[in-house]
């Protein structure tokens, strides 16, 4: 049990930890307002789940810091009618942000435990518009390219000419791009065959494994 009522938890983090830092995305803060953030944690670390900071989840995976998440979505500039790719299922708490902001998501993610848990999560939540693949994320999902929007939940040592493939002309990906211990966030935006690259700060996640990205 969470010692304070989740919701002046959550309340305080969306105050404190995203608006205060400079996150102006009205859709962006109504969603992480609303979404319960402790769902998405094991029940022996709930009490952690507003903490200012990335958790463990298991499998050697973690769930963001509530302003990475943020910071991520709002640099995606989703609209209601877009159709996104997220690449690292995790938790999936990001993707049921992103549910709540556009028309479709497709995730992926190589751990089917991690896989099942976000279906269980998203659905008794009521979030009917993610769409779940087990598989290696690194190579995207084609079958249902092109997308509007890609997030990568992982650090990669690049994006690669596959994901951005994926990528409708004038779209953005959003990505950790470096070495496996750190990374600079990276907002990737296409314009026909250029791809122009945005640095937003650095990062640190843990490495995309696949044939896309780090050995597994």
């Amino acid at each position: 049990m969470l010692p304070i009522d989740p919701s002046t938890k959550l309340a305080h983090m969306v105050d404190q930890q995203i608006v205060a830092r400079g996150v102006r995305d009205e859709r962006v803060i109504e969603a992480m307002k609303w979404l319960p953030r402790e769902r998405f944690f094991p029940k022996e670390i709930q009490e952690h789940a507003f903490d200012d900071a990335a958790a463990a989840i298991g499998h050697g995976q973690t769930i963001s810091q509530p302003y990475i998440v943020a910071l991520m979505t709002e640099a995606l500039e989703v609209s209601p009618e877009h159709k996104v790719l997220e690449i690292g299922t995790g938790s999936g708490y990001q993707a049921a942000v992103l549910g709540k902001l556009a028309a479709d998501v497709y995730t992926v993610e190589r751990v089917k435990t991690l896989l099942d848990d976000a279906f269980e999560r998203l659905s008794s939540l009521h979030i009917r518009n993610v769409h779940f693949h087990f598989g290696d994320g690194s190579l995207g999902w084609a079958k249902y390219a092109p997308y509007d929007r890609i997030i990568v939940t992982a650090g990669t040592p690049n994006v690669s000419e596959l994901i951005l493939e994926q990528l409708v002309d004038g779209g953005i990906c959003v990505a950790p791009v470096g070495t496996q211990e750190d990374q600079e966030l990276v907002k990737f935006v296409k314009h026909g065959k250029t791809i122009e690259k945005i640095n937003l700060g650095g990062v640190r996640f843990v490495p995309l494994l696949g044939e896309g990205g780090w050995p597994a």
